[in-house]
Parts: structure tokens; C-alpha cells; sequence
């Protein structure tokens, strides 16, 4: 991986975890951040260390959001640099993120605002720190949560905690975002990275071609009718059979129905050691 300026990437037993580096900015996310994070997702989409992704903020931020004077002052006389300013932006935190091959986790350390809701969102599972604070400040701007914010929010929130948070502009806690369904789960700071490591110890466990076929079928069926969920979920099916180097169905029938060792519902198969 580059040395980047920007952010951190560290990699510990297939797990590899992304730290937003600009602890003076409260991690806030500037062009050359967002470009070091497109270029770091792209590496790690094909890296074949990598199981899962964590995505974190050094320091006592998550992400302040968008750096106001690098992201909008800075480019608004260009237009060009602007537009591939928002394109970068949206490319890495919401399509590479997204729809990366692998299962994503946000860390949420501390201050998570703005646009720091569009990397949030789009990670697969959230556990944050109760001192963590949120917020939706930008109607104190005079401005509306841009770019796919809004459209994250009412995807992560209720319809009534969007309203109020979006109208508002009130921060919340760790444990109001796990209220309202913004994260999964809710820890002491101090408690972060153990909480974060067992997560990931579970999904290391599970076969991890039948985890990004998992995460694919909710991600895309979410928007189909149910015909057109059937029809996509059976061939997804026929993909993850000819997908999955380690044959999980094979192995999770014979060690079921053979070997009655597998019981469903209590832990994942018996993966041999080739295949983790």
C-alpha cells in the first residue's frame, strides 16, 4: 500500500482497518482525503488478505464531515477540480464502500457529522461509542444535507427521527444512534475495540464468499418487486455455487445431515484451515 498522508492502513489476521488520519481536523474530509480513500477501497476490493474492512477516525472524531474550506472554498472557482472534488467524494463513500466484496464495519470513536453520514451509512454494520456525538448541522448552515445524505438518512432512520434530526439540527449520543437504528450497537469508548474485534472474530468464522454474496442480495433486492427479487435471489444462488472456492453448502449438508456435527442457528460450519 502508498504511504498515505491522509489515512492509515493497518492489516492484522484478514482484518484490515482504515483510520481517517487528519486528527487536527476532527478527521474532516478534504480532496486529498477522499482521494486517498478511493484509491486505498479500490487496492483492498482486490487485496486477498482481506476478509473484513473496519473504517474508523483517529483521534476524538469519526469524521467532522466535509472540510469546508479544502472541499467547498477551495474548489468553487474551479469548476472542474469541484466537480471531480464531488465525483471522488461520492465514488469512495458510497459506491466503492458500499458495494466493496468484503463485510464493512464503522468504528464510530467520536464526532460523526454531515457528511461523515454517507461513509457510515454505507458500511454493512456500525458499533459506536456512547461519548460518540452525532449531528445533521447543516440546516445551522443555512444549507440541506447534500450529496447522498439525505437519501442515507431516511434509509438508516425512521421517518420521524429523520425529520427531527435533519429539522433540528440536535446532535445525539452513541446510544440514541443504536435507539433509532443509526448503529448496531453501542459501547463505552473504552470498550470500542474489543467490541469491534469480536464482531469481527464472528464473521471470520463464516465463509466470506457467502458473506459478500449475502450482502449483495440485500443491497440490490431491496429496491425490486418481489418477482424480480425472486428471479435475482435464485441466480444469485447459482453465482454464489460457482463463486465459493470451499463449497460451504456441500461442507454445511454433509457436516449436518453426515457427520451431525453442524447445527445450524448455534455456530457457522467447520471451515478447515485452508479454507480461512
Amino acid at each position: 500500500m502508498p504511504n498515505y498522508e491522509c489515512i492509515k492502513v493497518e492489516n492484522e489476521n484478514r482484518v484490515t482497518t482504515v483510520t481517517l488520519n487528519r486528527p487536527d481536523k476532527r478527521n474532516a474530509m478534504s480532496p486529498q482525503l477522499n482521494d486517498e480513500m478511493l484509491d486505498a477501497l479500490i487496492r483492498l476490493g482486490a487485496d486477498p488478505d482481506t476478509d473484513v474492512l473496519v473504517l474508523t477516525g483517529e483521534g476524538d472524531a469519526f469524521t467532522a464531515g466535509m472540510d469546508l474550506k479544502e472541499y467547498f472554498r477551495g474548489t468553487e472557482h474551479d469548476p472542474v477540480l469541484s466537480e471531480r472534488a464531488k465525483w471522488t467524494m461520492r465514488e469512495w463513500s458510497y459506491t466503492r464502500l458500499r458495494f466493496f466484496p468484503r463485510v464493512t464495519i464503522a468504528a464510530v470513536n467520536g464526532w460523526c457529522f454531515g457528511g461523515g453520514f454517507m461513509p457510515l451509512v454505507s458500511c454493512d454494520l456500525a458499533i459506536a461509542a456512547d461519548e460518540a456525538q452525532f449531528g445533521l448541522s447543516e440546516v445551522n448552515w443555512g444549507i440541506l444535507p447534500g450529496g447522498l445524505v439525505t437519501k442515507d438518512v431516511t434509509l438508516a432512520l425512521g421517518y420521524r427521527d429523520a425529520m427531527y434530526y435533519a429539522l433540528t439540527g440536535k446532535t445525539f449520543g452513541g446510544q440514541r444512534a443504536k435507539e433509532i437504528g443509526l448503529v448496531n450497537d453501542s459501547v463505552p469508548r473504552a470498550e470500542l475495540g474489543e467490541a469491534v474485534r469480536e464482531l469481527t472474530d464472528t464473521l471470520l468464522k463464516l465463509n466470506p464468499q457467502t458473506l459478500r454474496s449475502t450482502k449483495e442480495a440485500l443491497r440490490h433486492s431491496a429496491d425490486m418487486n418481489y418477482e424480480q427479487s425472486a428471479d435475482y435471489l435464485a441466480a444469485k444462488s447459482a453465482q454464489l455455487g460457482s463463486r465459493d472456492p470451499e463449497k460451504g453448502r456441500l461442507k454445511g449438508l454433509s457436516q449436518f445431515l453426515d457427520t451431525k456435527e453442524f447445527k445450524p442457528g448455534l455456530a457457522a460450519y467447520r471451515r478447515d484451515a485452508a479454507d480461512a
